[in-house]
This record gives C-alpha cells, sequence and structure tokens, in this order.
C-alpha cells in the first residue's frame, strides 16, 4: 500500500462503539423483527407484535444505564475529535425522553389498536412507531450535519405515514398531508442551509463548524449568514414554533391518539434537540443573531399557542386533543426561553439544562393527560371538552389524575414540578437579562390558568345524564399509573430532574 493510501485508510476503517450506539439499534432491530414477523403472525395473534415492540423500547431504553459510566463516542475522524456519534449526558437525558415517550405512547396503542377494529394495520403500526423512536434516539448523539438531517427524516418520515394510517379516514388523510407538506419544507430549507454552512466552512462537523465558521472568508461571509439564518428557520419549523405551528391542531386531531400524543412529546424533543444543537454546538459565534430572533420567536409561540387554547372556549363542542394542540404550541414558547437565554448568558449549559427538566416535565404530565383522554375517548368518540363533566363520578381515579395533569401543565400546586420547571425557565430568562421575556411568560402563564382551571373543575361538576363507567384495559392503566407516579414523585423532590438534567455539551 502506497504512503498517500494508508492515511487514507486509517481515515476510512473505524471502530464502532456498539455500546454507545446500543439504544437507537435496538429500536431499529426490533422495528425490522417486528415487521417480519407480521408476515407469519396469523391475525388473531396480532396483538403479540404491540408487547414485543413494548419489550423492544422497554429494553432499548435500559441500554442507557451502562453509559452512565462516562461520555462514549464512535464514527470519528482518525486523528481529530471530530466524531459523528457522542453519548454524553446531554445525549442519555434526551434519548431517556425520546424512549421513555414512546414507551408510554406505545402503551397507549395496544388499546388504540384493539378498539381500531382493524382501521389500523398492526404490522405497520409497530414498524413505523419503532422506527421513528430509532431515528429520534440517534438525533441527540448526532455530531455532524448529515447525521443529524439523517436522524430527523428517519424520525419524521415514518410519523407521517403513523398520522395518515387510518384507513377510509379523510380527516386522518388530510392530517397527513399537512404534515409531510409542512415538514418536508423545513427539510428543503434546512437541507439548504447546511449546503451553506458547508460551502463555506468546508466540514460538516459541529465543534469544525464553530471553529471554522468565524474565520471564514469575507467573500464567504454572506454565504455563511444565510445557511446559518436557513438552517435556524428549518429547525423552527420542526419545534412548531410560531408562525410554522400552522399544521399542529389538525394534525393532532386526525392523527390516532397515541400518534398525537408521541408528537406531542417525541415529535417536539426532535425538533428541540436539533435547535440546541445548531445554535449551542455550531453556532456560538451567532449568538446575537440566534438569541435575539428566539426570543422573538419565543414570545410570539407562547402567546399564540395560549390564546388559541383559549379561543376553543367559544363553543361547547371544542375536542379535548384540539386543547391539548394549542397549549403544546404554547408550552413550546416556555420551552424556546432557556435556548434564547443560552445565547445570553455565561452559562450556557445551566440555559440548556432548564429546557431538558422543563421538557422532561411536560412529557410526563401531558403523555399522562393523553392517556386519559384516550380512556374518556373509548366511550366518547368525539372526545369533546363537554364529555369530562362528571367524570369524578364515572371513574374518581381517572379525574383526580387528570385534574393533577391539567394543575402541573398550568404550575399549580400540588402540582409542584409543573410550577418549578416554570421557574427554573423563568429563572433562566431573568439571569440572561431578559426581564421583558419573563414577563411576557408570567403574562402567559396566567392566560393559560383560565382554560386548564376550567377543564379541571369540569371534571367534578355534576355529570348529565346516568354517569358512564370508563373500564380500564392493561396498558391504559399502566400508562396512566407511571405518569401519575412520576408525576407525584417529581413534585414531592422536583430538585431531581434539574440534578438529572444537567448537562455538559463542551
Amino acid at each position: 500500500m502506497s504512503s498517500l493510501a494508508q492515511p487514507l485508510a486509517a481515515n476510512l476503517i473505524q471502530s464502532v462503539d456498539w455500546l454507545a450506539v446500543a439504544p437507537p439499534t435496538v429500536a431499529a432491530v426490533v422495528a425490522i423483527a417486528v415487521l417480519v414477523a407480521d408476515l407469519f403472525v396469523p391475525e388473531a395473534r396480532k396483538p403479540l407484535l404491540g408487547w414485543i415492540s413494548v419489550a423492544g423500547l422497554a429494553a432499548a431504553a435500559l441500554m442507557l444505564l451502562p453509559l452512565l459510566d462516562g461520555d462514549r463516542s464512535t464514527f470519528c475522524v482518525h486523528g481529530t475529535h471530530a466524531c459523528s456519534y457522542t453519548a454524553d449526558r446531554f445525549t442519555l437525558v434526551v434519548q431517556f425522553l425520546v424512549l421513555g415517550g414512546a414507551l408510554l405512547s406505545a402503551l397507549l396503542s395496544v388499546t388504540a389498536l384493539k378498539d381500531a377494529d382493524k382501521q389500523l394495520p398492526e404490522g405497520e403500526y409497530w414498524f413505523l412507531l419503532l422506527s421513528s423512536a430509532a431515528g429520534a434516539a440517534l438525533l441527540p448523539a448526532s455530531r455532524d450535519l448529515a447525521t443529524l438531517i439523517v436522524a430527523l427524516e428517519v424520525a419524521s418520515l415514518p410519523a407521517f405515514a403513523l398520522v395518515g394510517l387510518r384507513h377510509g379516514d379523510k380527516k386522518s388523510s388530510e392530517a397527513a398531508l399537512k404534515f409531510f407538506l409542512s415538514s418536508v419544507t423545513a427539510t428543503a430549507v434546512s437541507l439548504m442551509g447546511i449546503s451553506f454552512v458547508y460551502a463555506s466552512t468546508g466540514t460538516l462537523y459541529l465543534t469544525q463548524v464553530a471553529d471554522r465558521i468565524q474565520h471564514v472568508d469575507s467573500q464567504l461571509h454572506t454565504l455563511a449568514q444565510t445557511g446559518v439564518a436557513l438552517t435556524l428557520v428549518g429547525f423552527a419549523f420542526k419545534t412548531a414554533a410560531v408562525p410554522f405551528h400552522f399544521w399542529v391542531p389538525d394534525t393532532y386531531v386526525g392523527a390516532p391518539l397515541p400518534i398525537a400524543a408521541y408528537l406531542s412529546v417525541v415529535g417536539k424533543a426532535v425538533g428541540f434537540t436539533g435547535l440546541i444543537l445548531v445554535t449551542v454546538i455550531a453556532f456560538p459565534s451567532y449568538a446575537d443573531v440566534w438569541g435575539p430572533a428566539l426570543a422573538a420567536l419565543a414570545a410570539l409561540t407562547m402567546t399564540v399557542g395560549n390564546v388559541g387554547a383559549l379561543r376553543q372556549q367559544a363553543t361547547r363542542a371544542y375536542s379535548a386533543v384540539r386543547l391539548l394542540a394549542w397549549s403544546s404550541v404554547g408550552q413550546a414558547g416556555y420551552l424556546l426561553v432557556p435556548i434564547a437565554a443560552a445565547a445570553y448568558s455565561d452559562d450556557a449549559e445551566h440555559s440548556i439544562g432548564s429546557t431538558l427538566a422543563y421538557a422532561l416535565m411536560y412529557a410526563a404530565v401531558n403523555l399522562g393527560a393523553f392517556a386519559v383522554v384516550a380512556l374518556v375517548g373509548r366511550t366518547r368518540r368525539a372526545n369533546r371538552i363537554t364529555d369530562y363533566r362528571g367524570l369524578y363520578a364515572k371513574n374518581p381515579l381517572a379525574a383526580l389524575v387528570m385534574a393533577f395533569f391539567l394543575l402541573c401543565l398550568a404550575g399549580l400546586p400540588p402540582g409542584i414540578i409543573g410550577l418549578f420547571a416554570k421557574v427554573t425557565v423563568f429563572s433562566a430568562a431573568v439571569d440572561a437579562g431578559l426581564g421583558w421575556l419573563a414577563v411576557i411568560m408570567a403574562a402567559n402563564v396566567v392566560i393559560a390558568l383560565f382554560y386548564y382551571l376550567q377543564w379541571t373543575a369540569l371534571l367534578f361538576r355534576a355529570p348529565e345524564g346516568e354517569p358512564v363507567q370508563h373500564r380500564l384495559p392493561a396498558p391504559l392503566t399502566a400508562a396512566i399509573t407511571l405518569t401519575g407516579v412520576l408525576g407525584v414523585a417529581l413534585s414531592g423532590a422536583p430538585q431531581l430532574i434539574l440534578r438529572f438534567a444537567d448537562t455538559t455539551l463542551f
């Protein structure tokens, strides 16, 4: 071998740290196994695929435990510190959120598929859900722009199909089309931005981009600025930030309910994780650009989301899922606040930790709320807010748990974890000197109190007509119990979630 070929071979031949890549790999392998098994499993045994998928997601989450000892990287360029995959604390926290959210969504799906009466093909459903979860788990570990986009699309493309998978449902098909068009636009914008960044820096690795983009040639400066702007706009689409939120309400209402729950947590985590990686790691030198932009976006998103949820009160027939969709947009605004604050703060890691802490809290209580909505939806297909009147008389435990989740989302006791998370985000804004954003956040918290408390009060009002008993299937019971126990435990020791979310990105 020539002397020129030897270094080239050394760059191309890389050992793979299989333990580091185990969480997304396990999810992907189980997805393929479920798809193949679907060909041979008789129709009467199809529910078994669901339990295999639940077990696979649990196994993928357990693979995070051996990674707690220290940071691990793989797919690295020989002789440099540039790697495509890094399993650090930030990665593990987000992977725990993604895989835990996917696991709870899978528990909701087991019951939903049983009730769907063959409208949803089980083998394809579980393959798509597991594939999306694998892509979502890969994304936080991505440390180059190419891997980041691939992971983003692996997480997103199966989600389009899941939204429109229900046979013969026009609303589901329309929701999938709207979701698809908005996401494809976001991807196109991101790819154009990344191509401009690559043209101006000559690298796709995030750490190398951060070093080189500060010293680009003057002739390429405008190209680099445009690339940064387009990349940020593309990820803003993925986070459902206003004005890129238009797909959310119709998509959540048209999708199967477990998929709406999945998108509200895992889909949101994917967008925010990508945004954190490109801003804090790749473009820190452009903090004076993305900081004010994200702060304005946060203020606009939380305001439009909460006002949109408030407007749902205008009719008695408004959907519980649509209200949660608008609430999800408002919560996205709160999640943007610490990321914006990272541009102004000397301790960017603390600000990012605040976003992750809020995301973990939101994931637990929002998935719990969706679990109760799924329970009510088994007997009330329209799933209107009025269907929750007198839930306490029909199912006291479900009503109490739902009230707890809504109070957590509102940030009121006894939902201490919700209050703690909002105070953490508020503190990040104040510490970064964004007092005006903290004031807007406080005003939005007050606006949100109205619709959360109105829904809570409805649970305990006298029911109209004879109470309808809601039977709790085992998977729904497990989902409600897990989220309820987690919410209560963290309300008793809220500091644990902030310690867990304390990350190192540098």
